[in-house]
């Protein structure tokens, strides 16, 4: 069996997941933060909708240097409406999904870099920088959004089984 075919199945069930997430955060609370150091609930949306680029990128390079990447596309930016950062998040998981699909074992398994000037950050396969660097990014954020989701007495979806509002 492929790598791609091993990693597809996951990949599909965390991305659906994190959407059952995304798609409860509530516009009108995009400005709000639970501490003055946190990202705000948007900047938080946002960075996990972004998130799926990265496998794009992992996919189609060997290497990326943080100092080089334009500084737009790093920071955190505010969505303009929960439909827009919904048709962000959709697009990205699905031309990562795509690339993903066509991947051979032998470019999974390419060692991929990621450098921050003249220091570098991590090497590792390509395979692995997706679970973790991607997906385990991913899965960390959607953590922190449920719970400013609670915060703010939005009822979570499940994830992986029921939810307290579903006891």
């Amino acid at each position: 069996m492929a790598l791609s075919d091993l990693l597809l199945p996951e990949y599909d069930h965390e991305m659906a997941t994190t959407r059952r997430v995304l798609v409860r955060v509530p516009e009108t609370h995009f400005s709000w933060t639970p501490h003055d150091k946190s990202m705000t609930l948007g900047q938080l949306a946002g960075h996990i909708a972004w998130l799926p680029s990265w496998c794009t990128k992992v996919l189609e390079t060997t290497a990326v240097d943080f100092e080089a990447e334009d500084a737009a596309r790093v920071r955190l930016e505010m969505p303009a409406s929960l439909a827009a950062l919904m048709r962000a998040f959709d697009s990205r998981v699905i031309a990562a999904r795509a690339l993903l699909s066509t991947r051979t074992d032998a470019e999974l398994l390419t060692p991929w870099t990621l450098a921050k000037g003249d220091e570098e950050v991590f090497t590792m396969p390509r395979i692995s920088v997706i679970r973790s660097f991607v997906m385990n990014h991913v899965i960390h954020h959607r953590g922190q959004l449920t719970v400013y989701l609670r915060l703010r007495e939005v009822p979570l979806p499940p994830i992986y089984g029921p939810t307290g509002e579903e006891a």
